[in-house]
């Protein structure tokens, strides 16, 4: 509730009836209450929101990743943006209002650097997921210095666990620990960045497993 300050012709202080009052640098001001507005959306309104917010979900737990993996995409735009828009028309699936990610179709890096081979992801030790790849040096611009970016993600903590300075590509396997996610299952992905981070490679989908 607002008070009149010294009678009908004072200051107001908060909200009376629909007007406003407070002071900025020692001035009194009046405005108008802001009429509430109720907006219906349509059919195409809400899928397109609930698509966006799944998205979001999706990208947010891996926000630092994806602004180096996508920045090679990124004109007059945030790498985020780039990922988001990308997902959005490529790995949205299901009907309104139960839309997932496809994972096999989504990408958590981007980029023409050439891939990885015949790539496997397994995890046979507590804790630890293991990448398995076929040396593809030489093939356009790879190099066997390019590192491996790996990624783990778990979609019923929506908890993501990467590398981008993994193994070089000549190694063909490395690791990732992953104990916070021990028992449950995650969606994995390998992608390659060059060793002075300049070139990326989009990510390869290695499947969804169950963390030992």
């Amino acid at each position: 509730m607002g008070k009149i300050n010294k009678g009908i012709l004072g200051p107001v202080s908060g909200t009376v009836g629909t007007v406003i009052g407070g002071s900025w640098k020692g001035i009194s001001y009046l405005r108008s209450q802001p009429t509430s507005r109720r907006t219906s959306f349509s059919q195409a309104q809400l899928e397109q929101q609930a698509k966006f917010a799944l998205v979001i979900r999706f990208l947010q737990s891996m926000t630092a990743l994806i602004s180096v993996t996508f920045r090679d995409y990124a004109v007059e735009m945030s790498g985020f943006n780039n990922a988001m828009r990308y997902t959005l028309i490529n790995a949205v699936t299901g009907v309104y209002p139960n839309f997932d990610i496809a994972y096999n179709l989504a990408l958590v890096s981007r980029g023409d650097l050439p891939g990885a081979q015949n790539p496997l992801a397994a995890s046979s030790a507590a804790g630890v997921i293991t990448w398995q790849w076929q040396d593809n040096s030489g093939m356009g611009r790879a190099l066997p210095t390019d590192k491996s970016i790996l990624v783990a993600y778990c979609p019923s903590r929506n908890q993501c666990i990467y590398t981008v300075q993994g193994a070089a590509r000549n190694t063909g396997t490395d690791a990732l620990q992953v104990a916070a996610f021990s028992g449950l299952q995650v969606q994995t992905f390998i992608g390659f960045i060059s060793d002075d981070g300049k070139l990326v490679a989009s990510s390869i989908y290695t499947g969804q497993l169950t963390v030992e």
